[in-house]
């Protein structure tokens, strides 16, 4: 079977599970996990910020960062169809108490300074005011599409100009980085946090970084407690992460798979497939998204829906390029 779900399917590599097995733990609680210690500090600097803090999932990182940044009932401005709000089980409204006000992105899910300026709310004696900026980078939910540096800039600054902090769910931040040819630190420069994931294009089997400054990372280690996050001797799973760091320079290799199976996709009937910026695919159906996944599935190959005709499909680290042409032609197969 070809997985092409996710890209949070990989496999722990031979290296990951041996530092795994070999890692110096403590309590990291207590701050006393040598391992977490170093991944924190090694993620901070991967994306140019003072401090790192080591969370079990992307959620958890996104929901930390808004529950620091704001006050309770709070307005939050995101994309519409942005993780932090649409897959997120509503975890803005019952961890944090904020009200969500979203913005339509288009096809690119792009948050612009005119978009700020238009759903900023000044806070009052009737209206709580807006609390928080989330930007997502690269976007999902429109097809892993890399917004550039330059347009996360002029948001952040048209945010702090209003005296709003600005969060990045940057869980493919690294995509984002490898796909317009800069480091990550250059993506996120002018944003006050960012989270990202290890166990997406990086390969690690568990974990995420919310990277901010070592104040927001002091105030944001109490509310990964509160939220159920604090973790002992995590230095276990923070071992792979470390491992994980080194994954960033052969994303590019996803995206070149992503490209070839997008063309190969493509030329099939029946298919429509959206050009690929990073390691998403996203593919609109003739039939719909769940009869084609079935008809795949039947030939070795897995796929999400994403619509009612659209399925996502998803390179990684356990997928190379004979997968990727074999995934066409069994793609190819069940479409006859």
């Amino acid at each position: 079977m070809i997985d092409l779900r996710s890209d949070t399917v990989t496999r722990p590599s031979d290296e990951m599970r041996v530092a795994a097995s070999e890692a110096d733990v403590g309590d990291d609680v207590y701050r006393e996990d040598p391992t977490v210690n170093e991944l924190e500090a090694e993620a901070a600097a991967a994306v140019g910020m003072e401090a790192a803090l080591y969370v079990p999932t992307g959620t958890m990182g996104n929901q930390v960062a808004a529950r620091t940044h704001t006050d309770r009932g709070e307005e939050l401005l995101c994309e519409r169809e942005s993780h932090v709000y649409k897959w997120e089980v509503g975890g803005l409204a019952q961890l944090s108490g904020l009200q969500p006000r979203t913005v339509d992105g288009g096809s690119r899910g792009t948050i612009t300074p005119s978009d700020i300026h238009e759903g900023y709310v000044e806070e009052d004696t009737h209206r709580p005011g807006t609390g928080l900026l989330c930007l997502e980078n690269t976007h999902n939910s429109k097809g892993g599409v890399a917004i550039a540096p330059e347009e996360i800039d002029a948001a952040a600054d048209a945010a702090h100009e209003l005296d709003i902090p600005v969060h990045v769910d940057g869980a493919r931040v690294f995509n984002a980085a490898v796909a317009h040819d800069v480091d990550a630190s250059r993506v996120v420069r002018e944003v006050d946090s960012v989270m990202f994931c290890l166990s997406k294009g990086l390969g690690a089997p568990v974990g995420s970084m919310l990277a901010g400054s070592e104040a927001f990372i002091e105030r944001a280690r109490r509310h990964r407690k509160l939220f159920g996050g604090g973790m002992r001797q995590a230095g276990i799973i923070a071992a792979p992460g470390l491992e994980a760091l080194s994954n960033v320079d052969r994303l590019a290799e996803d995206h070149e798979n992503a490209a070839v199976l997008a063309e190969g996709l493509d030329d099939i009937d029946g298919l429509a497939v959206q050009s690929p910026e990073t390691n998403i695919v996203l593919v609109e159906t003739e039939p719909t998204a769940e009869e084609f996944l079935e008809r795949v599935a039947d030939e070795g190959v897995q796929g999400t829906a994403f619509g009612e005709h659209v399925v996502r499909f998803c390179t990684h680290l356990d997928i190379d390029r004979s997968d990727v042409e074999r995934a066409v032609e069994d793609v190819r197969r069940a479409m006859t």
